[in-house]
């Protein structure tokens, strides 16, 4: 097989591929597009770095693509759907260079507290300054912010220098946590108690400006920042503020919102005498380009040898009708798993998918793995998909149960149950494919049917006359719509659980308020918008 590493990768990695058989050809990514577009068309198999785009246009000159390797984690630029929809397998390295940016961090805090980089820089001008004074990490507490891949190296580093760590990540089992010696906690608890925050999660809708004003304003005084992930998890203009305030003592950073920096804003922050920075460097060590060029080079051999590729960040469409009867209810359990993700907050520790009815003689194994994909998909760094969930599930420290039954309970030709488990606590939710579409049909012990989609606001309270009216008022107050409302109890006046599917997404404390009003023990908003 012919391959084109387009940029250039170690070359350990062309190593790897020439002594099996494979043909290997490079060219630099700054040729011209035109150029670049003429080499791919007779390459079955290409490897890149993030410095090529491959969007429709790209793969419209690669038609005989059926592999596109990323030498490195990220895949933002590469149009994953686009490849999917052409047959084109995407895999990357996501493992690669994990011990690198966790080394980094480490490194980043150790310079930050002792302030090295001003002392080297006063000594280079031969200033012999011996009033520098620093701090130890010995006995202070660090918080760290995401528990995977970086996040939990990063964490076993900085419990060898005696500090006490508090860990964030509420899709974590509290035994993962134990292993590695951490605290679990929430949120709140580790902004305020931290002497250092550190965090280790992906950019997404969820997690951006995940520290902001508010939060930055809970940690003590004199708390140090470090933001080795993605720029943009850390409010650069918040945490500029509470540097020039004197609330933070000292930020290091490796990551921004521009990079380069062109705004005054950030050209501040880089330049602010208390803040360590380095131009995303986190994975830049020899011994992580070696890593993920041969992590890269393994997956195309593995998939020219017809073998699971472990690091798959996409499934191509392929044969179409053999997957059309089992389409929906694959769409059905990730739906199911996005909703389990938002409606369970504590730490969940296992999952069990029940797959009853006709559904069950097909594949449940892909079921299962699209639970987990809604599940886990957007809460780590790398992608879920149905190829590698099983493996992030274990990696993160998830049980997994996967059981069929051919008798679908009464009423249903196929049934498809979700529990999660949190410590003693147990959530369960259950669905089914009518007329092509999935629907949601039990929460908890209640049956309720409705159709998943949109923001779906979930109460549970005491029924009672008038709940559902002050729940309208609020709602209306705050211009929120309410397209269809569901319920779900056994007696009258009893326990409810009461679905309402609206057209606006409801704000934190616009839930809250229809909390207290109706004096639910359970309020839950679920966004399910692709």
């Amino acid at each position: 097989m012919k391959v084109l590493v387009i940029d250039a990768i170690a070359k350990e990695g062309i190593a790897y591929l020439a002594e099996r058989g494979f043909e290997v050809e490079q060219v630099s990514s700054k040729i011209p597009r035109g150029e670049l577009f003429e080499r791919i068309a007779g390459y079955e198999a290409i490897i890149t770095r993030s410095s090529t785009t491959v969007n429709a246009e790209f793969l419209g000159h690669a038609r005989r693509l059926r592999f596109l390797g990323r030498a490195g984690v990220g895949v933002d630029n590469i149009d994953v759907d686009a490849c999917s929809r052409q047959g084109v397998v995407v895999a990357n390295a996501p493992y690669g260079n994990v011990v690198s940016a966790a080394e980094h961090t480490v490194g980043m805090l150790l310079a930050l507290v002792r302030k090295i980089p001003s002392a080297h820089e006063a000594l280079k001008r031969l200033e012999w300054d011996r009033g520098i004074y620093g701090s130890e990490l010995f006995r202070k507490t660090a918080g760290v912010i995401g528990l995977g891949k970086v996040g939990s190296r990063v964490a076993a580093r900085l419990r060898a220098f005696d500090m006490d760590v508090l860990v964030y990540d509420p899709y974590i089992p509290e035994g993962r946590a134990r292993d590695l010696g951490v605290r679990l906690t929430d949120l709140q608890t580790l902004l305020t108690q931290a002497d250092i925050v550190t965090v280790h999660v992906p950019l997404s809708d969820e997690t951006e400006n995940m520290l902001a004003a508010r939060e930055i304003a809970l940690m003590k005084p004199g708390v140090r920042i470090v933001n080795c992930a993605r720029g943009g998890i850390v409010s650069e203009p918040d945490l500029l503020a509470a540097l020039e305030s004197g609330h933070v003592a000292g930020a290091a950073v490796d990551v921004w919102t521009e990079e380069p920096p062109v705004s005054p804003l950030v050209m501040r922050l880089v330049q602010h005498p208390r803040v360590v920075v380095t131009p995303h460097l986190g994975a830049n060590t020899q011994e992580a380009q070696v890593n993920v060029a041969v992590d890269v080079a393994r997956q195309l051999v593995a998939f020219r040898d017809g073998e699971l590729l472990e690091h798959a960040v996409n499934v191509p469409v392929g044969d179409r009708e053999s997957m059309a009867e089992l389409r929906p209810f694959v769409a059905l359990a990730e739906i199911l798993g996005r909703f389990c993700l938002q409606l369970e907050k504590d730490n969940v520790e296992r999952v069990e998918v029940d797959v009853a009815g006709l559904v069950a003689r097909r594949d449940p194994e892909l079921i299962g793995r699209a639970v987990l994909k809604g599940l886990l998909d957007g809460v780590t760094a790398q992608a879920v998909n149905l190829v590698n969930a099983r493996l992030v599930a274990v990696e993160r420290g998830l049980e997994v149960v996967i059981r069929t039954d051919e008798a679908a309970p009464s009423g249903y030709t196929n049934l498809v149950t979700v529990t999660t488990q949190a410590g003693v606590g147990r959530k369960i939710i259950a669905g089914t494919v009518f007329d092509g579409a999935p629907r949601i049909v039990r929460l908890r012990d209640l049956h309720i049917e409705f159709i998943p989609e949109g923001h779906v606001l979930v109460l549970s309270y005491e029924d009672r006359p008038g709940m559902v009216g002050k729940i309208g008022s609020i709602l209306g107050r705050h211009n929120v719509n309410i397209a269809s409302m569901h319920v779900g109890r056994r007696t009258k006046r009893g326990r409810a659980i009461v679905v309402l599917l609206l057209d606006e997404d409801v704000p934190p404390e616009v839930l809250e308020e229809v909390s207290k009003a109706v004096e639910a023990d359970f309020a839950r908003v679920i966004r399910l918008e692709a």
